[in-house]
């Protein structure tokens, strides 16, 4: 006998994730101060650094050269940081309860939130690299090397953007998502972005090359700019790999246990 009120249809995965990447790209583009804050923070701090501290740092005037692939991952993961609290809003405003009564995969919420996070950082990133052609930065990077340091970079917003979002689903409160995710900000200005690590205290040089961004850092640079690469790419590509891994994993576990289904 044929149900008078049949079940409806799950959505396919395709469709779903079409849905949340629009519902999110729409969310980013309504939330303008967040956005123009993505991408004038970068600029102010590269304009600071390149005006105002860049003769200290370099007499020879090729600072620029050297902030510019800093500037261009702290850009990045400023934009990235957003992913937290919007992750957390959903998670604390009831709007899972709602997807999970619909015919769709609700995990698509969160894979929504982190295609939305790149196309968002994508173009931050172009603006910012536009502002510095601007201000004097001058890449000797040929085409090939251009599409590798656009992959580690796009490799680096991913595995950011995937851990934030794990932040968010863990946070009690978008407030609380918002600061765990500034404290990450920090491990920008405790690695080669605008200085090198030889010039800092013995103790700190093996915090500052030991950590992920380093290695990110240095392969952008040796790429646009022809700096030696030597281990980096590698460090680089592993550091994002497993905290992209570690970070999806997380993700899944933690929306699993408080969605209830995935």
């Amino acid at each position: 006998m044929i149900s008078p009120h049949p079940s409806a249809k799950t959505a396919s995965f395709a469709t779903t994730n079409a849905v949340f990447i629009g519902r999110s790209i729409r969310l980013s583009l309504r939330n303008v101060e967040a956005l123009i804050m993505a991408i004038a923070l970068p600029i102010m701090l590269m304009l600071l650094f390149t005006y105002v501290f860049g003769g200290a740092l370099d007499p020879g005037g090729n600072y620029v050269n050297y902030v510019v692939p800093g500037i261009i991952l702290l850009c990045a993961g400023f934009g990235s940081s957003i992913t937290a609290v919007d992750v957390a809003q959903d998670m604390t405003n009831g709007i899972i309860d709602r997807f999970r009564t619909m015919p769709i995969r609700s995990i698509s919420v969160i894979t929504g939130h982190v295609a939305a996070s790149l196309v968002r950082n994508l173009i931050a990133t172009a603006v910012v690299i536009g502002v510095a052609f601007l201000v004097g930065f001058r890449p000797s990077a040929n085409f090939a090397e251009w599409l590798m340091a656009f992959g580690v970079i796009v490799l680096f917003i991913l595995a950011f953007t995937w851990l934030y979002a794990a932040i968010g689903l863990v946070a009690s409160s978008p407030s609380a998502a918002s600061a765990y995710g500034f404290a990450l900000l920090f491990l920008p200005y405790l690695s080669s972005a605008f200085v090198p690590t030889d010039t800092m205290p013995d103790w700190l040089q093996g915090i500052a090359n030991r950590q992920p961004i380093t290695p990110v850092i240095e392969t952008i640079r040796g790429l646009l700019t022809g700096t030696p690469i030597r281990e980096n790419a590698w460090w680089a590509v592993g550091w994002c790999a497993f905290i992209l891994l570690a970070s999806v994993v997380w993700a899944m576990r933690v929306f699993s246990r408080k969605a209830g289904r995935r």
